[in-house]
């Protein structure tokens, strides 16, 4: 096997200032431009025009909006090879979506039971936001207690550290492009912490059995070897999540889309925040303890 030998712990200023950069661009997004949440959220209504035949994009937004439908966004779809279209709007009322959708499409000239009307309202939205955030807090609180049982809490806080890099700069891209956050985009932030952690449980577990006895070395410069030890298998594990969701991503139908985006954004942030974040992070809290503080005086030039 090829054994890696790069000094990411020496280029870690580098790595810092990337991931500031990525940062900062993110928030910079979210604070101007915002999150544009689906009508899971917020509450509104959502027609799956199934079958639009020859009816363009325009004519479709067209005939909905002289329905009288609120906030109209048309966009189009394809399910097993039809063509068909997405119209969300901020109507909560079902009576007047379904009212409306029926007079769109008779006037397109589409067949009365050509479409399928989804009505959610405020307060449902409501619920939705508070579970997907209370889920978001308990996965994260999990992960605090169950790293700093069974390694240690510098282990744990640094891991965290890692996965608000993680979800802040996916969030941060969909605000920078204004694709839409559907609970399906909650779904892939569930599992980037979990990605994100396990790849970071691995680069930790390797620091942690090589410094049992570390006594000839600095901390920093054996975390630079933990990180190279594992470097193939993160790359392996990386590729191998990335590839399926890639493919999601191009060849999947709108509604996986945005679940793949934030797969990938996240996937790809996650492989690398365990190794420019929380690994340095982590090597450089520690070399504040008196016995590794020591170790890098004597060997300052291995780190």
């Amino acid at each position: 096997m090829h054994k890696f030998n790069v000094n990411f712990m020496g280029n870690r200023n580098i790595m810092f200032i990337v991931s500031a950069v990525l940062i900062v661009v993110a928030i910079g997004a979210l604070a101007v431009r915002g999150l544009k949440f689906g009508v899971e959220f917020e509450g509104g209504t959502v027609v799956n025009v199934s079958k639009s035949g020859s009816v363009t994009q325009a004519q479709m937004s067209q005939a909905f909006k002289k329905a009288g439908l609120a906030n109209v966004q048309v966009q189009q779809s394809t399910v097993r090879g039809v063509r068909g279209y997405i119209v969300r709007s901020s109507e909560t009322s079902a009576a007047i979506a379904n009212t409306a959708a029926a007079k769109a499409s008779s006037e397109v000239g589409l067949p009365s039971d050509g479409f399928q009307v989804t009505t959610i309202g405020p307060e449902w939205g409501k619920n939705i936001t508070s579970s997907s955030l209370v889920a978001l807090a308990v996965s994260i609180l999990a992960i605090l207690l169950y790293v700093s049982i069974r390694f240690e809490y510098k282990m744990s806080v640094t891991a965290i550290v890692a996965l608000v890099h993680d979800i802040l700069i996916t969030l941060g891209l969909y605000a920078l492009v204004g694709w839409e956050v559907s609970p399906n985009v909650v779904a892939a932030l569930l599992a980037i912490l979990g990605y994100s952690l396990y790849d970071t449980i691995v680069v930790f577990h390797r620091m942690k059995e090589n410094s049992a006895g570390l006594v000839k070395q600095s901390f920093m410069s054996m975390a630079n070897e933990s990180v190279n030890q594992v470097l193939m298998r993160s790359i392996n594990t990386s590729l191998t999540s990335l590839i399926p969701v890639v493919v999601l991503l191009i060849f999947g139908g709108v509604t996986l889309k945005d679940y793949a985006l934030a797969l990938v954004i996240g996937l790809a942030s996650g492989a690398y925040s365990s190794i420019g974040v929380a690994a340095p992070i982590f090597a450089i809290w520690k070399e504040t303890e008196p016995k590794y503080k020591a170790l890098a005086k004597k060997y300052a030039n291995a780190s």
